[in-house]
């Protein structure tokens, strides 16, 4: 990257311009190009930037214009009030034609916030004709460059050098950053995550001096910040949660996590945000329902996290058997995610880094134990009580209406077969249903 960004080919007004070429889509182009031609500013800005100079796909393309929101409305047919009240509205470009979905952008007009009371919201936005305005009140360098074809980059604050520094640097004085909005805190570890980056001393420092003002957002937006994080290549950096001071307003319990051990990961695991939390809750299963529960999780995910977290404190299975009473217990889904987490935790750490767990680790075991579970699905062994070979008709004709008994035997039944699917025959079960009886009554 070193050399790529300097050919600076103009200042107008203040502003750096710097001719380098983004590909956008077809859709971008289309609105930007109707706003130019009815004599309105308009640009590319924000992650899309930054991504297309990282070599990355942007998730979304936002575009900033000069127009406000009721001549975007009076421009485009398709318009949807997205947030309008702060100046944006989502363009809907194309579809229609054989089934195609439009497309969906963002536009938002040059705005100046006004005061941050609830630490999330600006009070107002006063709109502004002036892009340098707008860009100067954007979180960090990196994310505050802006683009188009006629203009190239707008790097008002050296958001191209802090790429080539891989640094994260928050827009003029970082404390009144973090003072508009205490999330910009968190993100500023998510992206640390994401792209890789150092965060720069003076913004890391005014995250440690204003921790506590992250009491003031909502957990479902930590969560998402965290989850972020977690998704990344580098969830190790989850330990800067703790290091800075964040982890106490994260949730009451999350403190309670001490210092996290993440491996860096680079794609050795699914990006499942369940499996990510299971593996930083991992071997506390009561308190990762805690803390999820705390941060407003969906229950999918929390009790799916949790088994994650208790499967941790499994052996890992050296025998048909057991793998037969994991997947039974556990599912097909949630074994092969353990035995992932297990996997890339065994590459990462020394086994002494880890609390006592049953058995060994290593990574030779856990891939015998892959291919067990593998082999068992392919052969179809029975791992439920509705796959055994016995109905409740046959229980009833035995004698055991439905119950707490009728259940009991079934799950008896279960246990023998996990032990030996060969076991799973019509006649072998009612024989040992009557067996079983015979000891119990």
């Amino acid at each position: 990257m070193a050399g790529l960004f300097y050919c600076i080919s103009s200042r107008l007004e203040g502003e750096a311009f710097v001719m380098q070429r983004i590909e956008l889509p077809d859709g971008v182009q289309r609105i930007i190009g109707r706003l130019e031609s009815a004599g309105f500013e308009a640009y590319a800005v924000g992650g899309c930037v930054r991504d297309s100079l990282l070599g990355r796909t942007p998730e979304d393309w936002d575009i900033t214009s000069s127009a406000r929101p009721e001549e975007l409305k009076r421009l485009f047919k398709r318009t949807v009030d997205t947030g309008i009240q702060h100046g944006t509205v989502t363009v809907l470009i194309g579809g229609g034609e054989g089934g195609k979905r439009a497309q969906a952008f963002e536009v938002t007009s040059y705005r100046v916030d006004g005061e941050y009371k609830d630490g999330r919201h600006p009070e107002s936005v006063r709109f502004t004709p002036s892009l340098s305005e707008d860009l100067s009140r954007r979180d960090f360098t990196i994310n505050a460059m802006a683009y188009n074809e006629k203009s190239g980059i707008v790097d008002l604050f050296q958001g191209m050098e802090d790429l080539e520094r891989r640094e994260i640097r928050a827009v003029g004085e970082a404390e009144l950053r973090f003072r508009e909005d205490a999330l910009r805190m968190l993100r500023a570890l998510r992206f640390s995550a994401q792209l890789r980056f150092r965060i720069a001393p003076g913004t890391l420092e005014a995250v440690r001096s204003l921790a506590r003002g992250l009491s003031r957002v909502s957990k479902e937006r930590i969560r998402g910040e965290l989850t972020k994080l977690l998704l990344s290549d580098s969830p190790e950096q989850m330990e800067l949660v703790f290091q800075t001071g964040l982890a106490p307003y994260v949730s009451e319990h999350f403190p309670e996590i001490a210092s996290p051990s993440l491996p860096e990961l680079s794609g050795d695991m699914e990006r499942e945000a369940f499996l990510r939390w299971g593996m930083l809750l991992r071997g506390r299963e009561q308190l990762a329902k805690r803390i999820l529960r705390e941060l407003k999780m969906d229950r999918a995910t929390i009790d799916r996290a949790g088994s994650i977290a208790a499967l941790h404190g499994e052996r890992i299975p050296e025998e048909a058997p057991e793998a037969r009473r994991l997947l039974s217990r556990y599912g097909e889904e949630l074994f092969f995610s353990w035995l992932s987490m297990e996997e890339a935790l065994a590459l990462h750490f020394p086994r002494e880094r880890e609390a006592p767990l049953p058995g060994e680790r290593s990574q030779g075991k856990i891939r015998r134990a892959r291919a067990l579970g593998e082999e068992i699905l392919k052969n179809g062994d029975c791992l439920s009580l509705s796959a055994l070979m016995i109905n409740g008709e046959d229980l009833a004709e035995l004698g055991i209406p439905r119950g707490p008994e009728y259940s009991a035997v079934l799950r008896a039944l279960l246990s023998e077969v996990l032990e030996d699917p060969k076991r799973n025959r019509r006649e072998y079960l009612r024989k040992r249903v009557k067996e079983i009886r015979g000891l119990t009554h």
